[in-house]
This record gives structure tokens, sequence and C-alpha cells, in this order.
């Protein structure tokens, strides 16, 4: 197969339509053939219903202290948003590369799979190992599976790098935390019986309050110092959903809403759901002491680890020296990168392009940003052939 520039991948990668919601198998079929055609085995992971798939490869002989590239396949929709061109067609305009994942992080899957033929013609003496992910946006779902296959089936690499878009800078740290998906059932009677029945609606504002209450609690309390690297320096909870009721004279019969904990070092998730689970309890026994049919669900829709700054760690060491950055940020969204680590891999985030380009219309990644990655890769494959 001809060797693709970095450039001409990403143009590739942008036209799959690999929104989370659908399948990204085409885009995992070509990656598949595109590797196949430089000789690189790949293996699949797939999700349960087998219509989306994780995707992992290994270029080099099978030693430890090897590299790993990870990136996601997926995006989010173009859906309510006002381009300026076709959010599936890369686009050049004042030296910006336009399409939807151009910045979130396609840019970074394309540069990583750029370096494949480039190892292969440099005959690295440690691997390089690449892994795609399915449904990073909606919680890193895709992931875990991945990472606990690779860790079972590869040469344990000592460096996992994690290129969501940080404009090349090392990013040692971040929130972890946890998706739910709350279901309150009510008990629907006329409005103006309201004692009579439950609202789901008012039920679930309880929650909501919850959540408010505990977010004021968190960012009066004293800050370590670890904490007060993020933005914002304390756990938050929101939610970011909400959807119930039938008509305005009626008690809501159901509600549903989304709440996600972002939580900082230091502090557990585990703690955060036993403090809901017992609101939730509270809210729950007043509803039933009107009507025995009303409760509460509660669903983990997923679970992100959180990324600890490591002291020494190996992932910073190898970033920071191919980057010529002398020092590691932190940042309050969640990656893959905490499941990597949390399976005993030192790992890091550092990737091409802005975060705050992520998700928006005419989402782009300069062509500046994408030589700097290009120049990365180019310098990790040196060091791993060396």
């Amino acid at each position: 197969m001809t060797t693709l520039t970095p450039r001409q991948i990403l143009e590739k990668l942008v036209s799959f339509q690999s929104v989370s919601r659908d399948s990204n198998l085409p885009l995992i079929d070509w990656v598949e053939d595109y590797l196949a055609g430089h000789g690189v085995s790949a293996h699949r992971v797939y999700n349960a219903e087998g219509t989306k798939a994780n995707l992992y490869a290994q270029v080099g002989p099978d030693v430890e202290g090897g590299v790993v590239l990870s990136g996601h396949t997926d995006v989010v929709p173009v859906d309510g948003q006002s381009w300026t061109s076709d959010p599936w067609v890369l686009t050049e305009r004042g030296g910006r590369l336009y399409g939807r994942g151009a910045c979130d992080m396609k840019g970074f899957d394309a540069l990583a799979l750029a370096a494949v033929p480039l190892a292969l013609s440099a005959g690295v003496r440690r691997p390089l190992q690449i892994a795609l992910s399915y449904d990073e946006e909606v919680g890193c779902v895709g992931a875990p599976s991945m990472v606990a296959e690779m860790a079972e089936r590869l040469p344990r690499a000592s460096a996992v790098i994690v290129g969501e878009p940080s404009m090349m800078k090392p990013i040692s740290g971040h929130k972890g935390g946890s998706g739910l998906a709350i279901h309150v059932r009510g008990v629907p009677v006329h409005s103006s019986m309201l004692h009579k029945g439950v609202s789901a609606i008012h039920e679930a504002a309880r929650l909501i309050m919850w959540a408010n209450e505990v977010n004021a609690e968190n960012r009066a309390k004293p800050r370590t110092d670890l904490a007060n690297m993020f933005d914002p320096p304390w756990t938050t909870i929101h939610v970011g959903t909400i959807r119930g009721g039938t008509a305005g004279n009626i008690t809501a019969e159901d509600c549903w809403l989304d709440m996600a904990f972002r939580v900082i070092p230091g502090e557990e998730n585990a703690d955060y759901r036993r403090r809901l689970a017992e609101r939730v309890a509270e809210v729950e026994a007043g509803m039933k002491a009107i009507n025995p049919a009303a409760g509460i669900t509660v669903t983990e829709r997923f679970f992100v680890p959180l990324l600890k700054p490591e002291a020494g760690g190996r992932a910073e060491e190898i970033t920071r020296a191919l980057t010529g950055e002398n020092a590691a940020g932190v940042v309050s969204y969640g990656t893959e990168a905490g499941h990597f680590q949390h399976k005993g891999y030192s790992t890091i985030v550092c990737g091409p392009g802005d975060i705050a380009q992520a998700h928006q219309p005419d989402e782009y990644i300069t062509v500046a940003q994408l030589d700097a990655g290009w120049a990365f890769m180019q310098r990790l494959v040196g060091q791993l052939a060396a």
C-alpha cells in the first residue's frame, strides 16, 4: 500500500462519520486495511453488540519497553451546529484544517498511523503500539476492554501517550469520575390532588438540589496543593440532561436525568456514589410513604479513573524530552489515560490541537500543530530505533 502523509490520513479519517451514536466499523475497516498493506496485523475488541470495535496493533519486536500511542475514533455530533464547510470533508482555510474530529482527535490518530511505516523503515528496536478506541466521547466506554487485552497479550510498554489535544504540551493528571443515569418513578394524579400522587419531577429536583449543595460545600472547603492545580480545584457534580412529565396538570410519572461526577485526586468516586445512594434512599423513602409503587433507580453509565501525576514517571520523562517542555500540567476533563494508568502503565496526555476547538462548529487543527505532532512522532520513532 502507498504510504500516506499525516494530512492524507486525516482527510480519510474525517470522511468517516464516526459519531458515538453510530458504528465506527467503516473507519476501523479502513485502518485495518491500511496497516495490513504495510504488513502489520491488527486486533479488534468488539462491543457486546458487535457494532463497534477497538483496534490495537504493534510494530517492532516482542520486547518490553515500547510506547503506546492511544486515541479514540468517535466524534461528537454536528447536529444543530452552523458550519461554513462540510464537516466531513477536511478543508484548509488560512492555515487551519477544518472538519469534525480534526482536533478531537483524528489529528493524533492520523499521526499515529503515519508513524507505522516510519517505524518499519527505521527498524525500531522497541515496539510502537497503536491503540484506537470507540465511545470515548460518551465516557471512555470502549477503552477498558482494549486496555485489558493489550496488557495481557502485548509486551508491556514503558509509556502510554494519549493524544488528546494539548497543544503538544504534556498533561500528567486529570480528574476521574463517573456518569449515572437516574430514573425517578412517580405516581400520576391530577395536579389538583398533588398530595395523593408522587411527582417524579419534584422528587428528581431534590437530587439536583443535593448536587448543588455538594458543589457549594466542595467549593468552600480547604484545598490541597494537588487540587489547586486543577480548574476548578474541587470535585464537581453536574446534571446535564433532564426529561419527564406528560402534561401541565398531571404529576409526572417518570423523570430521567444524567448526573456526572468529576473527582479530584485525593478524593474517591466511590465516596460520592455512597453519598448519592444515601440521599436517594432518603428521597425514595418519602416517596414510598405516599405510594409504595414510587421509586428511584440509579445505573452507572461509565467510570473513568483519574490520571495521577507520577513522580519520576517514564511517560512524562519521554514526552518532556520529545517536546522540550520542562513541566507538565493537569486538566479537568477525563480520558482513557486513567484506564491505562489503572492497569499499571506509566501514562501521560499529549497531542496536537487546542481543546477549545473540541466539539465546536468549524472545529479545526492548525497546519502548524499537525506539523509539530509529526515532528514529535519522528523523534519518538528515532528514540525507539536507537
